[in-house]
C-alpha cells in the first residue's frame, strides 16, 4: 500500500528485453534499507525489487504491466515518480494507493494558473464514471484532487511544490499517465450495481 506521496524522482537507468523487461532505476533512497523483493511505486506502478546496488535498483515488468501501463514507453534517463510502500505507523498524507494501475490516462490541455498549472485529462471511458469532483485520483503515482468532471474528461491543479518534486515539471500535452482510481470510488460504484 502507498498514499501517493512521492518521496523521491528516481531516474532509469538502463533497461533491458528478454522474457519480461527489467530496469535499473538510480535512486536517492539508502539502498541498504531496501530488501529483495520489497515494494516500491515507481510512476504509480507497484514493482518488486530483483537487484540492489549502492544507488539502484532493478524490477522485472511483465508484459501485463506493459500493456497496461505507459511503462512500455520508458526510456533511459527518464525520470520516475518513486514511492516506497508504507509501514505500521507512517502518515498517511495523501489517499490509500495500491500501486495497480487501472488504465492511462491522456493529458489534452494546460495552463498556467498563478504559480500551479491546470492539467486536463481524458480517462478511459470504463474508468471514467469512478472519478468525481473532489475526489483523489493517482496519476503517476502522485495523489490528486479531482477539480471538475465533464464526461471522459477531468481536471487537476499542480501547486509548484508538486512540479518540483515528482516529475510533474517535465509533463506536457499528449503524454499519457498511469491513472489509479480511489479504491472508494471503485467499491461504491460496485455496491451501486446492486442496489
Amino acid at each position: 500500500m502507498f498514499t501517493g506521496i512521492i518521496t523521491d524522482i528516481g531516474r532509469v537507468a538502463a533497461l533491458e528485453q528478454s522474457g519480461d523487461m527489467r530496469a535499473r532505476i538510480e535512486t536517492a533512497y539508502d539502498t541498504s534499507s531496501i530488501d529483495i523483493g520489497a515494494s516500491i511505486a515507481s510512476d504509480g506502478v507497484c514493482l518488486t525489487v530483483v537487484a540492489l546496488g549502492e544507488d539502484w535498483y532493478d524490477v522485472d515488468i511483465s508484459a501485463e504491466t506493459v500493456s497496461k501501463t505507459n511503462l512500455g514507453s520508458w526510456t533511459v534517463s527518464h525520470k520516475v515518480n518513486l514511492e516506497r510502500a508504507l509501514k505500521v505507523g507512517d502518515e498517511l498524507g495523501g489517499h490509500i494507493v495500491s500501486g495497480h494501475v487501472d488504465g492511462v490516462a491522456e493529458i489534452i490541455g494546460m495552463t498556467i494558473e498563478g504559480d500551479s498549472t491546470r492539467v486536463r485529462f481524458r480517462a478511459p471511458s470504463e474508468l471514467a464514471r469512478f472519478i468525481a469532483p473532489k475526489g483523489s485520483v493517482a496519476l503517476n503515482g502522485t495523489s490528486l484532487t479531482v477539480n471538475e468532471v465533464e464526461g471522459d474528461e477531468f481536471g487537476v491543479n499542480l501547486i509548484s511544490h508538486t512540479k518540483e518534486v515528482t516529475n510533474w515539471g517535465q509533463a506536457k500535452i499528449g503524454d499519457r499517465v498511469n491513472l489509479e482510481i480511489d479504491t472508494l470510488a471503485r467499491y461504491v460504484a460496485r455496491l451501486a450495481e446492486y442496489g
